[in-house]
């Protein structure tokens, strides 16, 4: 498959019937990363949300990759420009640097090849966001302590349907950015609707980092 031109996608103009809650603090942070106009891409989009909040937010030019029948549907009746297909086979569609900005939000802990996701996200974009839950968070150490795989509202699932395969901490994602040429630019650590600045690594349930490709 050829490198897909975004010029090229046709942009559907059908208004958000999604209902935004009073308050998404997790939105917010992204939103609060991303500059006016910009072109940003949403990995595991979902229904679309996140897109429509930052269209609405910061009146960006958004699309989003997602691979389930029903989410697809969903951006399409929500105006979202989406493309259907695997993450985990990367982002040969997408010509390089097409995007200021590739998200992946509460899905890194989710996919087989991070490396290569990574890889993918600063080659076809100027800065990748990633948020994901902090398995370093002391309700979640807690619970391992107890006996028991942690469950939490970041969290939700048992040991045996999790699509989790890959929990990490913070220190673990600084320190694989380190070792795979991801430059950290700003870090957010919150709980709720909470920015954590003291001993994050312990009491922060959701972490969100901006990064670029190390020069």
């Amino acid at each position: 498959m050829s490198p897909l031109n975004t010029e090229d996608v046709t942009d559907t103009t059908t208004p958000s019937i999604v209902s935004q809650p009073a308050s998404r603090p997790d939105f917010a942070a992204i939103a609060e990363w991303v500059t006016p106009r910009a072109k940003v891409l949403d990995l595991g989009c979902g229904d679309g949300s996140l897109l429509c909040f930052l269209r609405d937010a910061r009146n960006i030019h958004g699309y989003g990759v997602e691979i389930d029948d029903a989410n697809v549907l969903a951006c399409f009746n929500n105006g979202v420009n989406v493309i259907q297909s695997d993450l985990e086979s990367g982002l040969q569609s997408f010509e390089s640097g097409s995007f200021d900005y590739v998200v992946l939000s509460q899905t890194l802990q989710a996919v087989r090849h991070t490396e290569g996701i990574i890889r993918e996200m600063l080659r076809v974009s100027k800065e990748g966001i990633v948020s994901f839950p902090n398995f370093g968070y002391w309700k979640n150490r807690l619970q391992v302590l107890t006996g028991h795989m942690p469950v939490s509202e970041t969290l939700p699932y048992q040991w045996f349907d999790t699509p989790n395969i890959h929990n990490c901490t913070l220190g673990d994602f600084e320190e694989f950015c380190s070792h795979h040429g991801a430059r950290i630019l700003e870090r957010r650590v919150m709980n709720g609707g909470r920015q954590i600045e003291f001993m994050p690594n312990l009491l922060g349930m959701l972490a969100f980092y901006r990064f670029e490709q190390q020069r």
